[in-house]
């Protein structure tokens, strides 16, 4: 990737569109559980989106081998789709720009009061 590619994000478009190809080939429950994750996934960024690209391959990745076994969305992902996006993005250690933000503060507030 280069410099232009990195600072316009065109390298993140060209690879969020190969997802979204290879979702389309996914059976119709699948594609519905593909866009609930992709929904919910987005929450966990960092201000440029890129901590979540080799989640997001992963994910797909496990969708695209499950639905070629033949399971159902639900042996795969359970009920809580949200959850799974929640559990997956705090293993991952994908924090939001929101927890930047939060330990930001914390560690300079520590810092004013002398800890």
């Amino acid at each position: 990737m280069n410099f232009w590619e990195r600072i316009t994000g065109s390298d993140m478009n060209k690879e969020m569109k190969a997802f979204e190809l290879r979702a389309q080939k996914l059976p119709a429950d699948y594609q519905a559980a593909w866009e609930q994750i992709n929904t919910n996934l987005w929450p966990h960024s960092d201000f440029t989106g890129r901590n979540l690209m080799p989640i997001l391959d992963g994910v797909l990745g496990l969708l695209e081998e499950t639905a070629a076994d033949g399971q159902s969305v639900q042996e795969v992902l359970g009920d809580d789709i949200k959850g799974f996006c929640s559990a997956l993005a705090g293993e991952e250690g994908a924090k939001s720009y929101r927890d930047k933000w939060r330990e930001q503060l914390n560690h300079n507030i520590a810092k004013k009061l002398g800890k």
